[in-house]
């Protein structure tokens, strides 16, 4: 048996030294582990040796504790984390100790729960995830260099990089942090307005302008024939404060990220209306992202923990996991919200506020591949509501900021395959979008500033 093998299963053997294979079945068995978790076999398998000179004591000790509480005792006096990071970068950490921004909701699953669960310091990292105000916040604390990275929106690094609300400073979108996991939640009181026809008139909240929510309520609005602009009154208000505003009859009705949505009809003052996957399945709304300057001071340290956020990323993908991922970012630290409303959204089995009981098992999902026909599409939507304006490059600033290749690389590295191209035609609402054909998309629209 080989160093490729599970070192803390008792019924394996470890009797090679040198890292070559045993068997013709050893060799087939290593191919199939990425260069991440070759690393970690390998170093897992000297502690061990070394701990245990005699296999057979090796194997009697993982009987007796098994092999949860083996890692958890050996990895206090092996630093695993910090020497597979060595061994799997090319060069030392630049820096280990980092702070990363997040709102508090669900769509930062991956950046919370990689601090519980333990992603960072499986990479060699220190990271401390703190909790801000809003997304106004995480941008300037980024751009002060008070954050190296942060959870953000999927279009507030390309507003940054264009220089759109802020001044102008190149950023990367490395991962998506969640596709889909929005929803329209109105006010009790307009449990009979079904018709998104009868809202005009009405008070919308979003999170930030800068925000896949602002553009897909501007969407659905404007395919129902309600001028955005015009008809409704949209504003940005932090998620934490949506809810309150809804109780004090400040806002009419929402698109936002959860809890708040399910926040919302646990306290009963609001149902969910529309979840955002009906508007367009799969779309992109949270991100990982940083400052190109960070990525490129410290390239071995962005590395790491871009690695991490996409290891946590597919981790927080597999629905078996999503019990556990509830229980760990429910709390105060984290999100400060009830572990049955947390886990409502993550399994799909929820309440909408009506009386029905739902189970839509992908009503938030996780994905980090940025599509660049998603920052195609996010451009066209920032362009046909002004807040961009004159000639915009949709593809190559697309492709300047959201790291597809790098995503692609690592998720091979872990054992993913990412897609074979960057960019594919995405439906939103019925219609089709290329993104190779952004000024005609522009063009066909009735309602927008710049149709």
């Amino acid at each position: 048996m080989s160093l490729f093998k599970n070192p803390f299963d008792p019924k394996q053997k470890l009797t090679c030294a040198c890292g070559g294979h045993a068997s013709p079945e050893a060799h087939a068995a290593a191919q199939t582990l990425s260069l991440e978790q070759t690393h970690r076999r390998v170093l897992e398998s000297a502690a061990l040796r070394a701990v245990f000179p005699k296999d057979a004591d090796r194997r009697r000790f993982l009987q007796a504790v098994g092999a949860t509480g083996a890692a958890t005792l050996l990895s206090q006096f092996f630093p695993f984390g910090s020497l597979q990071a060595i061994a799997a970068e090319a060069g030392p950490l630049e820096k280990k100790d980092l702070k990363v921004g997040f709102i508090p909701i669900t769509c930062a699953t991956p950046i919370i729960m990689a601090d519980p669960l333990g992603f960072y310091k499986k990479y060699g990292l220190n990271v401390e995830v703190v909790k801000t105000a809003g997304w106004a916040v995480v941008r300037d604390k980024t751009l002060n260099k008070e954050y190296d990275a942060a959870h953000m929106l999927s279009p507030m690094p390309l507003a940054i990089t264009v220089g759109a609300g802020s001044v102008a400073q190149p950023y990367y979108m490395g991962a998506v942090e969640n596709i889909n996991g929005q929803a329209i939640t109105l006010s009790l009181k307009h449990r009979d307005k079904r018709d998104p026809k009868q809202w005009k008139g009405m008070k919308f909240a979003v999170p930030f302008d800068y925000s896949m929510h602002n553009f897909l309520l501007r969407y659905y609005l404007a395919e129902h024939g309600v001028d955005p602009d015009k008809d409704v009154q949209i504003r940005a208000v932090p998620p934490p404060e949506m809810v309150a505003n809804m109780r004090a009859d400040n806002v009419d009705g929402f698109l936002a990220p959860d809890p708040v949505n399910q926040r919302a009809v646990f306290e009963g003052v609001g149902f969910i209306h529309l979840l955002s996957k009906d508007i367009w399945d799969g779309h992109p709304c949270c991100a990982f992202s940083a400052s190109e300057e960070f990525a490129k001071s410290a390239p071995n340290t962005f590395a790491a923990l871009f690695k991490a956020i996409v290891d946590a990323t597919h981790y927080s993908s597999k629905k078996e996991n999503r019990a556990e991922i509830a229980k760990a970012i429910a709390p105060k630290n984290y999100l400060n919200q009830p572990e049955e409303v947390v886990t409502a959204i993550l399994t799909g089995q929820f309440d909408d506020g009506l009386g029905n009981r739902m189970n839509v098992p992908d009503r938030i999902d996780f994905d980090p591949f940025p599509w660049h026909s998603m920052g195609v599409w996010i451009l066209t939507q920032m362009k046909r509501w002004g807040y961009i304006k004159g000639d915009v490059d949709y593809k190559k600033i697309a492709e300047q900021v959201f790291r597809a290749a790098d995503c692609g690389k690592l998720m091979q590295e872990l054992g993913y395959a990412p897609p074979a191209t960057t960019y594919r035609k995405h439906t939103i609402m019925g219609k089709v979008f290329d993104p190779d054909k952004p000024k005609a998309y522009l063009k066909s629209f009735k309602i927008g500033k710049s149709a």
